[in-house]
């Protein structure tokens, strides 16, 4: 490393597209000098994040933010993140003081120039101080609904109403689900003879990013990756030269809902033991500010199983159908994986990753990673609790010891096929640890695509991002395709979707056709009488309501709904004529992306980027271009790509990346939008390490 001044212990570079790039001299000034850019770039995301973790953001988000904080309260992400990072500090005190290193920059930055954010202004704040813990507690709060457990509340629901035969109808990739498209193609079916990892994490799109682009350099390491904005290091996607790693969801079950009985006493609350006792819970109250609306008082009460996420000790007669309690690995272990970071880091070929891995708590993902001796590693990482099956299908009884975790699952392991390896969520190396899991579609066309040919390179690997057939098409136009007698207009229209590719373009007629017939035939669904019953949602917190929704649940499982061999007497054909003639009478848009549109997460609405304005999408849900729309409710795609890496191990530098929006994330910033059209386009940025090849921003 070339020498410096006196005194300057850290650089930043950027490159042309405002993508951070630091080297530093040591471990600590480069994860303070990581803090203290990621605190420029997205001040005002940082302070939202900060809120959520402690439960705080409705004092200045008003009270649609109340739901997600009564959340965090009852559920302690802020003392479980605490909790966690006093382990850290005692079994991996290195891990533990990078951490720190990280949060000081982040402070440093925060009052450097954080308020400068103009969200700042609309909001009326100032950015707050950051403690070790932390980034712990954004990393809660980022995944604590990753694993989706609220789904066991439908399951729940759906099986009480329609029998237990209903819970394998409705399951598929759900409500508030992320995925992730991710493959890995050898050296043998490679140009270059080394191998090539590629993929795209799905997540909510928010605005700033989910992941951030960044460079990070010192005598130990040089990584170039995808980081989480307000967390040191690069968990999920890097590449350090010699090895490059990257992660899908696993799809693994490891959170689970407990039926609580508790009953209050002189001096508390207590909970019903698998032992037959009462055992006192702890409990205390908080209270909330809300914008606008003065203090709202919650009650934060935690049993043997976890702290209670739902109802109380009156139970029903609080409109709460039970107390649940949640149990998660990070608060029963006080181990939330940080220890991995470093070591990630640090990888220089894939045992080395394989081994940081070991130490990975939450999310359960699977990794795939390569190095450039041909070493390939395909796994499961995470940590998920061995205990009864119903456990993952629904709240299980506090009070019955069958329902007590008794252990770890070993991580699953597996190999390639035909030298390739794909996962797209699907049943793969997880399967036994998860419940619901998502259609096989990405993952069989993206194994279809890559043999295609025999050999590929890191340059052909955008074609595969940016596919559109759509899977999920066959049972909605195989019905159609039985019909007889229709109207002409409905005749016509039918037609025109049987000879349609099954491309969900952004350009094509069809393809918004087809989404307006199934539009239609959820609706209808929705609204038949044999769901009557289970229209009707439990009145569990509304945080937890987008699991719940029938007609959500419809149009995400629509391809099982249609496809059963009876369902409950429902005459499917006869409503997929009635969608098609309303279609034909009504019309559809002219093209997908007219109403297929981005519809990004923002803190604050931003007056400059109305939802009129956001871009038309290809793509679907059951597309690799797996843009999310809602059928039968929206066209709009809240989810979908938050970032497209490919990584090149013959040449670090002719591997690529891109993101939705940019690398900055401040309303102001030059770099708030200027990856978008390529994002739009599926082209990549390609990576840079040469220093030379950068411009200096500062020294720290």
């Amino acid at each position: 490393m070339e020498s410096r001044d006196a005194g300057v212990s850290a650089e930043i570079y950027r490159d042309a597209w405002g993508i951070p790039h630091l080297r530093a001299d040591d471990v600590g000034e480069l994860a303070r000098a990581q803090g203290r850019v990621t605190a420029r770039d997205r001040a005002w995301q940082l302070e939202v994040e900060r809120h959520r973790a402690q439960g705080t953001s409705a004092s200045f988000l008003g009270s649609e933010a109340l739901s997600w904080d009564r959340l965090a309260r009852r559920a302690r992400l802020a003392d479980t993140a605490r909790r966690c990072f006093a382990a850290l500090e005692e079994t991996d005190p290195q891990s533990a003081a990078w951490v720190r290193a990280y949060v000081d920059g982040v402070n440093e930055g925060l009052a450097e120039q954080g308020a400068q954010a103009v969200e700042f202004t609309r909001a009326a704040l100032a950015p707050g101080r950051w403690e070790p813990w932390t980034p712990l507690g954004v990393w809660l709060a980022t995944h604590i609904l990753f694993a989706g457990f609220p789904a066991k509340l439908w399951r729940g629901h759906i099986a009480s109403h329609l029998g237990p035969d209903a819970v394998g109808l409705f399951a598929a990739d759900g409500p508030g689900t992320t995925g992730s498209n991710g493959w890995l193609v050898s050296g043998e079916r490679t140009t270059t003879g080394h191998a090539v990892i590629a993929g795209d994490p799905h997540r909510w799109i928010e605005d700033p990013g989910v992941y951030q682009q960044i460079h990070l350099s010192c005598p130990e390491f040089d990584v170039v990756g995808l980081a989480v904005p307000g967390v040191p290091g690069i968990a999920h996607f890097g590449h350090t030269g010699t090895v490059a790693w990257a992660i899908t969801n696993a799809m693994a079950d490891y959170q689970d809902l407990y039926e609580e009985r508790l009953r209050r006493t002189g001096t508390g609350v207590e909970a019903l033991g698998p032992d037959g006792a009462w055992h006192r819970a702890t409990r205390h109250t908080e209270l909330i500010d809300v914008l606008g609306a003065g203090t709202v008082e919650v009650e934060v009460i935690e049993t043997d199983r976890g702290p209670v996420v739902a109802g109380g000790p009156e139970g029903p007669q609080d409109g709460t159908p039970a107390a649940l309690s949640l149990r998660h690995p990070p608060r029963v272990t006080g181990d939330l994986g940080f220890g991995a970071l470093l070591p990630l880091l640090r990888a220089r070929r894939v045992r080395d990753v394989d081994r940081a891995l070991d130490a990975w708590a939450e999310p359960v993902n699977v990794v795939q990673a390569a190095d450039t001796e041909g070493g390939l590693l395909h796994r499961v990482a995470g940590r998920v609790p061995v205990r009864a099956a119903a456990n993952g299908q629904r709240p299980v009884p506090a009070w019955e010891q069958e329902y007590a975790w008794r252990g770890w699952h070993t991580p699953a392991r597996a190999g390639l096929t035909d030298g390739v390896a794909v996962m797209a969520n699907q049943r793969g190396p997880a399967a036994p640890l998860g419940v619901e899991f998502a259609p096989p579609h990405r993952a069989d066309r993206i194994a279809e695509l890559l043999a295609e040919k025999d050999l590929w390179s890191a340059a052909d690997m955008p074609s595969i991002h940016m596919d559109t057939h759509l899977g999920s098409a066959g049972p909605l136009l195989d019905l159609a395709a039985s019909l007889t007698d229709l109207v002409p207009s409905a005749a016509a229209l039918r037609d025109r979707l049987l000879a349609w590719n099954r491309r969900m373009d952004a350009d094509s007629a069809e393809a918004a056709a087809y989404s307006a017939v199934r539009g239609a035939v959820v609706r209808r669904l929705a609204a038949h009488p044999a769901f009557a019953a289970a229209a009707v949602p439990p009145a569990y917190p509304e945080v937890f309501q987008p699991w719940l929704s029938l007609a959500v649940r419809i149009g995400y499982a629509l391809e099982h709904l249609l496809r059963a061999g009876d369902l409950y007497g429902i005459d499917r054909a006869a409503l997929v004529r009635a969608a098609l003639e309303e279609t034909a009478v009504s019309g559809a848009s002219a093209t997908w992306g007219d109403t297929h549109r981005l519809a990004p997460w923002r803190a604050l609405p931003d007056p400059d980027s109305p939802d009129a304005a956001e871009p038309g999408l290809a793509g679907d849900h059951d597309c690799v271009l797996c843009t999310s729309a809602v059928p039968g409710l929206t066209d709009r795609a809240a989810r979908g790509p938050a970032a497209r890496y490919v990584w090149d191990l013959a040449d670090r530098q002719r591997s690529g990346w891109v993101v939705p929006h940019g690398a900055g994330g401040a309303a102001d910033s030059p770099h708030r939008r200027d990856q978008q059209t390529l994002w739009l386009a599926g082209s990549l940025v390609p990576v840079l390490t040469d220093f030379t090849l950068l411009t200096k921003e500062s020294d720290v």
